[in-house]
């Protein structure tokens, strides 16, 4: 098995940003995949949703799977996709994702461009996916790297079955511990803003809660300091009671890469062994890989990407 890996962001169905970044990382073609003589790619999550060839960046991603090519990592688009499409038992049109208009407009490209058989194989795929991997020495989650939540979801996989009805619905019920687990690493840890302050993100929804810098520690910051992203904060000081339980990313623990965050610019780590591989190829933005080859310490040169500059 390779031991150096291209970590790859959310695709969001551009197929065609996948290929050329993959040809561009020296993968060639292979079946209905993609292979490198000596290295395997990890995708972080988020295939589906939004863009316009979401079935073949499906059968790209499990081409290469099913050929031992590539991991994939869940992302919370393919968790959402099992919740919108798994009923509650015992109930009449009831899904453990509400089909609102919100839900249903963010999951609509799926739905218009899958078929019904199509959807459903690709929900039983998306079921076997593991929430987070480690391989010699490096790490790969969708959102953050949260040992406990990732350990709590372990544990409620191997009690109730893989996403099972059983599953969604303690992950679904608040305030349960499964609940947190998949919202802290599948979306990233958010935090309550003061009261009498809201934002508007960058999906033009109103929100009370922020994410996180997860991965740094939140002892003496701002609620501007603190989140991630490019919002509107208030610059007040986050009380301690606010926070607990973050401690950041300890610096010598293995490097881990995420995507999830909608980031634009030119890739850079976020600290010196953590990195974000998503800068908006949904959005007019870059389709961005990581090219690790065991190093502890990620370097800005590691970063590939095709699309805006």
């Amino acid at each position: 098995m390779p031991s150096y890996y291209d970590i790859i962001g959310d695709i969001h169905g551009h197929a065609e940003e996948l290929v050329e970044l993959l040809l561009e990382l020296g993968y060639q073609r292979y079946g209905q995949g993609f292979r490198h003589a000596d290295r395997m790619a990890i995708f972080v999550g988020d295939l589906i949703d939004r863009g316009p060839a979401i079935t073949e960046v499906i059968q790209i991603a499990r081409s290469m799977l099913d050929a031992g090519d590539a991991r994939v990592v869940m992302g919370n688009h393919e968790f959402n996709a099992i919740a919108f499409h798994t009923a509650v038992p015992g109930s009449a049109n009831q899904w453990f994702r509400e089909r609102s208009e919100k839900n249903r407009k963010q999951h609509q490209a799926t739905l218009d461009q899958l078929s019904t058989r199509e959807l459903a194989d690709a929900i039983a795929w998306f079921r076997t996916l593991p929430v987070a991997v480690e391989l010699d020495g490096v790490r790969v989650v969708h959102a953050a790297w949260m040992e406990d939540g990732i350990d709590e979801i372990n544990r409620s996989l191997d009690t109730f079955g893989r996403f099972t009805p059983e599953f969604l619905a303690e992950a679904t019920r608040t305030p349960s511990e499964l609940y947190k687990a998949v919202e802290d690493v599948l979306k990233g840890p958010e935090l309550k803003l003061p009261a009498g302050h809201e934002i508007v993100d960058k999906s033009g929804h109103v929100r009370d809660t922020v994410r996180v810098k997860w991965y740094e520690q939140p002892a003496g910051r701002t609620y501007r300091g603190y989140h991630f992203g490019s919002d509107d904060v208030p610059d007040l000081a986050v009380h301690p009671s606010a926070v607990e339980g973050l401690v950041g990313y300890p610096p010598d623990a293995p490097p881990v890469l995420v995507g999830h965050y909608w980031l634009t610019g030119t890739p850079v780590p976020l600290a010196v062994n953590v990195a974000c591989t998503d800068y908006s190829v949904a959005k007019n933005g870059k389709l961005v890989a990581y090219r690790w080859d065991g190093e502890t310490a990620l370097s800005a040169q590691k970063f590939h990407w095709v699309g805006k500059e």
